[in-house]
């Protein structure tokens, strides 16, 4: 949860009502004396030329440091850290597929992930690391100040110390703006979660290679772009405190959806449901809902085949599980092996919106996955990868895809192809897309609610509400409150 403001009254005598005012600012500023946005991208080109990927898939039984167990088959590495892949039974008696198993990785370690801000200029500009990951298409994305697993933070890997990881481990002597514990994936992480912090210090901060100060406005211009800045940026990014009655104020009048935009982060402006009742909606889903999930082996797991290169649904769909060789520059560590799970598509995620007396709300779903601690999360109108159902009956395909794959180029107001985590996943990318539509009795269902930005923002002060691909999208609308 958020650390309150009046924890730091005599240090650095903040009021938490400027918080929204310094967010606005640096949204609003989309120019800064300490990084032109054009040289963003030549430095990113000369950092690929030293901080590089080179990944090679090699069999799961030759990952160096990895082994496999020979009664279960589970595949874990030989100091016990980092993360498992294990078998899951799932069952969800009301859920278009009652019955399956899947390979999950359980990484039951809480990493950090955490972005360091500081005012230059009487702008707030975020510490941002451009950072390699063996999973991502494009090697180099940007990425939040530290990122960071127990394991490594704590040296497991022996590797280099993490830069600037003491501003989050040690957050008494500093600002605290964001401090929730958040899911991950939970299609592919069974009960996952990362600490999404945000720290504002005072003090002068070293400037080390591979990092750069950005303001909000030019990391929301970098998010009209695709794969630049990477998912554990974004879930760090849609954490802030963008909401509140005094930063409409900052913001000039646009046009009628930017406008609603800005009123969606006003509890003033109003909403269709009070946060009671969708607090009450989501506790109602979760209690009702019946998902059983037990871990079981690996090995001779129902509906997949294992070779000597790879883990696979028998169906030619889903995903895969390899292993890959990776040699990288400009790492904690230079060379290493590990599993990831390789999605065969690009998925869909989006949002419809529509605005209600002049607010903007999104549509979102309660969405029960296998993963997640608590069954369901609040998470985008639409979160899917089409393929996976091609072969169930139509009344199982996911509700409003049709509307978003169909909608006209008036009604998206954004569509960009962005990474997930390239950490533990292979080349898994998303069409993130907002499309707005109007107001109409066919969204009223009882799996979706409409909520303005307001109410998602402070949900997302605690853990385990708002999904990670949901957190994406609210990054990704709070880009479009500036253009």
């Amino acid at each position: 949860m958020t650390v309150p403001r009046t924890s730091f009254p005599t240090l650095h005598g903040r009021d938490e009502a400027h918080t929204p005012v310094q967010i606005a600012e640096s949204v609003l500023s989309r120019q800064s004396p300490l990084t032109e946005l054009d040289t963003v991208f030549s430095w990113f080109a000369e950092l690929r030329e030293r901080s590089f990927t080179e990944v090679e898939r090699v069999p799961l039984a030759a990952m160096t440091g990895w082994r496999t167990d020979q009664e279960t088959g589970n595949i874990g590495h030989r100091s016990g850290k980092f993360y498992t892949v294990q078998g899951l039974d799932v069952r969800v008696p009301d859920g278009p597929v009652p019955h399956w198993n899947q390979p999950i990785i359980d990484q039951p370690e809480v990493g950090i992930l955490g972005i360091l801000v500081k005012e230059f200029h009487g702008v707030l500009h975020c510490l941002m690391q451009a950072k390699v990951e063996p999973g991502n298409c494009n090697g180099l994305q940007l990425s939040p100040t530290v990122q960071a697993t127990r394991s490594n933070y704590t040296g497991v890997h022996n590797g280099r110390s993490v830069p600037y990881l003491e501003y989050f481990r040690d957050q008494g002597r500093h600002h605290v703006l964001a401090d929730v514990r958040q899911s991950e994936q939970g299609s592919w992480f069974y009960q996952k979660r990362n600490r999404n912090m945000v720290v504002e210090v005072f003090e002068d901060v070293e400037l080390l290679d591979g990092f750069c100060w950005l303001t909000l406005g030019q990391l929301h211009q970098l998010l009209a772009v695709d794969d630049i800045v990477n998912m554990d940026a974004r879930t760090v990014l849609a954490c802030l405190p963008f909401a509140g009655k005094n930063l409409i104020p900052a913001f000039s009048p646009g046009d009628s959806f930017r406008s609603s935009l800005i009123r969606s982060y006003s509890e003033q402006s109003g909403t269709l449901h009070p946060t009671s009742q969708i607090l009450n909606w989501l506790t109602d889903v979760r209690t009702r809902e019946e998902v059983h999930t037990t871990t079981v082996p690996l090995r001779g797991l129902p509906g997949w085949y294992r070779d000597d290169d790879v883990i696979a649904h028998e169906s030619g769909r889903f995903f895969e599980l390899i292993g890959v060789h990776v040699r990288a520059g400009g790492r904690e560590v230079a060379e290493w092996s590990q599993p990831m799970i390789r999605p065969l598509e690009t998925g869909v995620v989006a949002f419809l919106v529509a605005q209600f007396g002049g607010v903007l709300h999104a549509l979102v779903r309660a969405m029960v996955q296998p993963g997640y601690k608590d069954v369901a999360e609040l998470a985008p109108t639409v979160q899917c990868a089409p393929g996976n159902y091609d072969d169930l009956p139509p009344a199982s395909r996911p509700r409003f895809l049709d509307v978003v794959t169909s909608a006209t180029a008036e009604q998206v107001r954004y569509d960009v192809t962005l990474s997930e985590e390239g950490g533990r996943f292979y080349h898994a990318r998303n069409r993130y897309l907002v499309v707005e539509v109007a107001p109409d009795p066919q969204f009223d269902h009882p799996d979706f609610r409409w909520m303005p930005l307001h109410q998602m923002v402070d949900l997302l002060r605690h853990s385990h509400y708002v999904n990670v691909e949901a957190r994406s999208l609210v990054a990704c609308l709070h880009s479009l409150s500036g253009a």
